[in-house]
């Protein structure tokens, strides 16, 4: 009977055989996918990373209390302008690739980054002199 044993144990060593290949395949196959899938991923985040932009840049120009009041009338519209173009260029390229997605992404912070850091320049001293003033109604301590 002990024979058998021993028989049973030679099949399964010509199967762990034949699956190191099959596991070879499979490691194959799973990095394959993995390439893809970091691609994607790659995609998907440059994507991301455009809309969030263009996004965040609407807020910015449309918010008062951030640079809405303080811009130019046609600084504004030169980036409500960039903007609703990426955003129109998204809707039409969904499936656009990474650099395209990061090409825009420079297009855009080329046109909006000046106009608002210039402002925020421009703001900054503003800021600083009523941080000035606060410091100043030190005047209720003597009360």
């Amino acid at each position: 009977g002990e024979g058998e044993v021993c028989g049973e144990g030679t099949i399964t060593n010509d199967k762990g055989r034949l699956s190191q290949e099959e596991i070879e395949r499979m490691v194959e196959e799973a990095e394959e996918f993995a390439e893809e899938d970091r691609k994607i991923k790659e995609r998907v985040d440059a994507r991301n990373s455009l809309e969030t932009y263009a996004y965040n840049m609407k807020n910015t120009v449309s918010d008062s209390d951030k640079l809405a009041d303080k811009l130019e009338e046609d600084d504004k519209s030169t980036i409500e302008e960039a903007i609703k173009e990426t955003l129109d260029w998204l809707d039409d390229n969904q499936d656009a690739e990474k650099e395209e997605y990061e090409e825009k992404l420079k297009e855009i912070e080329g046109v909006c980054n000046p106009i608002v850091s210039k402002v925020y320049q421009q703001g900054g001293d503003d800021d600083a002199d009523s941080y000035g003033d606060d410091d100043d109604d030190d005047d209720h301590d003597e009360l």
